[in-house]
């Protein structure tokens, strides 16, 4: 029984996990014209640039959100709940490393039962529910992308955590409606990299945390390999901008001096990627095999083909809004680009920095 159910018990797990994500999808598109937003966000480098001296005729944040409403629900299936990257131990899975570096930042951050953080950029709460669960911590999940947090909601609800957030739909440029000095300790999982000014976003960061807070960041940077007067440099940094819609992507160096100049004292900052000398690089599961086949499959070039022509397919039954399948093909390409800037060296989406607000 045990050898021959082992197929079927895979088939149901597949069916159902097919039938999950489609009701997630079509929850997350309503009744959007996917293609038109699609084509939106595909365009958003090009229509930046030839926007005017002011940028009024493009808002940066209305791409960001293109971003996450199209593909926060694939990024969670082919990735994780907590959609960021980790640092990779030898025969480590991503989902292990994700958790022992979300453990990190707790300890790093001394947080304890009772404290009051804000999670800056919650996505679907992944770090926050692990936060809450750990350490016992309140968590203000912040987001100004209503699916997200919408999600993030259900989920901490299915979790039993509810209880330990709340949640503040506001963009983190302006965090005007948030008493100063409000919150014990924060973190920025992958979120301020996206912010069009990191000074003006890590000002507001700094205003709504306690005198002595601990504030924990990680950003997408540009390693000290990258050079601005190579060519093929640029088209890898240009494609991760476009593809992770970063409306530019800063170096060690101006992350640091960013924090400085509105007064955060740096406590330890550094590449994560490279700390441990592990030798696995980050970028691995979206190009090898890593953790359990099935998981580690439909990260791989093969596996997102297969995905993207199974969705194509889905699309003409209607199990699937039209144009998924091209927002599949859409990541695909971002993920080629990550892997080519991981390659090369010059990117890193492991830059993170412990800071404190001075007393």
């Amino acid at each position: 029984m045990s050898v021959k159910a082992q197929p079927s018990k895979l088939v149901q797990a597949m069916k159902s996990e097919s039938l999950n994500l489609s009701r997630s999808v079509r929850r997350a598109y309503r009744d959007w014209n996917v293609d038109g937003r699609l084509a939106r966000l595909d365009d958003w480098f090009d229509r930046s640039r030839k926007a005017g001296p002011d940028g009024d005729s493009y808002d940066h944040t209305e791409t960001v959100n293109d971003y996450y409403d199209l593909c926060s629900e694939f990024m969670r299936f082919g990735w994780n709940e907590s959609l960021h990257f980790a640092p990779l131990k030898p025969k480590e899975t991503l989902e292990e490393a994700i958790v022992n570096h979300q453990r990190m930042m707790i300890k790093q951050l001394r947080l304890q039962e009772g404290m009051r953080v804000v999670d800056i950029g919650c996505g679907l709460g992944g770090p926050m529910r692990r936060v809450a669960r750990e350490s016992g911590a309140n968590v203000a999940c912040l987001n100004n992308n209503k699916h997200q947090l919408e999600d993030a909601r259900r989920r901490n609800l299915n979790a039993g955590l509810d209880h330990k957030a709340e949640y503040i739909e506001c963009n983190f440029m302006d965090m005007s409606t948030i008493e100063a000095n409000s919150f014990d300790a924060g973190y920025a999982i992958e979120s301020t990299c996206h912010a069009p000014d990191k000074k003006r976003a890590f000002a507001e960061i700094i205003r709504v945390l306690k005198p002595g807070a601990l504030f924990w960041g990680q950003e997408m940077c540009m390693t000290e390999k990258f050079d601005p007067d190579n060519s093929g440099h640029r088209a890898v940094k240009e494609k991760l901008m476009q593809g992770i819609a970063l409306n530019d992507i800063a170096t060690f160096p101006e992350v640091d001096r960013a924090l400085e100049s509105i007064g955060f004292q740096i406590i330890e900052a550094g590449d994560w990627d490279v700390k441990d000398g592990s030798g696995t690089p980050w970028w691995q599961p979206m190009e090898g095999q890593s953790g359990t086949l099935r998981n580690a499959f439909r990260r791989t070039p093969l596996g997102r083909k297969a995905i993207i022509a199974s969705l194509r397919l889905a699309e003409t039954f209607r199990f699937f809004p039209k144009g998924t399948a091209a927002v599949v093909h859409f990541m695909s390409r971002t993920a080629e680009a990550y892997v080519a800037g991981g390659r090369m060296g010059i990117f890193s989406p492991l830059y993170c920095f412990l800071a404190r607000k001075p007393d």
